[in-house]
Formats: C-alpha cells, sequence, structure tokens
C-alpha cells in the first residue's frame, strides 16, 4: 500500500521512480526516485516499525555521503515527508 502511494506521488510531482534490482551488491534502497531538474533520492520501503539491516544502513550512509538523500519509509508520515521534501 505504501509502495503503490509512493510510486502514485512521484508521478503525480512529474518524476519516475524504479524498482532497485541489484545482483551482486546487497544493502541497496528499494527505489530509485528521479525527479526534474536532475535530482535523484533513494528510498527503502520498510514495515512499520522495521529497521534498516546492518547492511542498509551502511550503504544508506555511503550514499549519504555521496550527496545522495535515501528515505526509509515505514508509514504514512514517513511517506509523506519523502513526497514532501522531493
Amino acid at each position: 500500500m505504501l509502495e503503490r502511494k509512493l510510486i502514485r506521488g512521484v508521478k503525480k510531482k512529474g518524476g519516475r521512480i524504479i524498482k532497485l534490482t541489484i545482483v551482486f551488491e546487497t544493502g541497496w534502497p528499494d527505489r530509485l526516485i528521479l525527479m526534474l531538474g536532475a535530482r535523484s533520492y533513494f528510498a527503502e520501503l520498510k514495515t512499520t516499525g522495521e529497521d534498516l539491516s546492518p547492511r542498509q544502513k551502511l550503504v544508506r550512509a555511503q550514499l549519504e555521503a555521496l550527496g545522495f538523500k535515501v528515505y526509509k519509509i515505514d508509514d504514512e508520515e514517513s511517506l509523506e515527508k519523502c513526497l514532501d521534501e522531493i
């Protein structure tokens, strides 16, 4: 349900959202969000209250060190925050 809302919200804002399937490396976020103006973000969808795995936390830190924003979406509030900020 959150995934469908995220997809609809991104499309409504004129962006594209791509499901990432990376075969040889673990811990990458589920989705890549591409917005107008060459802006890009990553999103990891989780069950409510579920935390990132240690590997996901490492990849998130690496992506953020490169200047990317990585969202963990596990409830309506985190979904709305993501959609507001992108």
